[in-house]
């Protein structure tokens, strides 16, 4: 109990936003952010992880080859969504697209869906649940949590948004 606790109020701290950014420099992940990312893409995917954080395979749009990615999975008005928190720059928003919304998420075991992105103008309450949601997510969101919803339709357009299709 008292290292979950130290755990959520790291979390919640200074420390904690200025470590995120560093790590994901011009909203891109660096070599210590791919290192934490992959660790927690093997832990997610194996199903070790709460079941809203899992794997995101997709295939690479100029590779060919199958990426995975950590996502959290958020629930808005009994929907199933993705946040693209380093917005239109993450690589497995373009994947995505040019798979025609194909993908996989992982969670100890593998399920095909379709990600269908959410126009504009409806991303800001589903982006607000996620941020409430994920903690992890906040440091590159530049909306504060508590905000009404409003306030996250002037950043909705650069942040795609993906319903999940089984």
């Amino acid at each position: 109990m008292g290292l979950a606790c130290a755990y959520g109020l790291y979390l919640r701290s200074d420390a904690y936003r200025n470590v995120n950014r560093l790590s994901y420099a011009e909203g891109r992940p660096n070599r210590a952010g791919r290192a934490f990312g992959d660790a927690w893409t093997l832990v997610s995917g194996l199903g070790q992880t709460p079941s809203c954080l899992v794997a995101l395979e997709t295939t690479g749009h100029r590779t060919g080859r199958v990426r995975a990615v950590p996502v959290v999975i958020g629930d808005h008005g009994g929907e199933r969504y993705i946040v693209s928190t380093l917005g239109e720059r993450s690589p497995w928003v373009r994947n995505v697209r040019t798979a025609g919304g194909r993908a996989v998420i992982r969670h100890g075991r593998r399920h095909a869906v379709r990600l269908l992105e959410v126009p504009p103008a409806e991303r800001a309450p589903i982006i607000s649940a996620s941020v409430a949601r994920a903690v992890g997510t906040r440091p590159h969101i530049p909306v504060d949590p508590s905000a009404p919803v409003e306030a996250f339709d002037a950043i909705a357009a650069g942040y795609p948004v993906s319903r999940i299709e089984a």
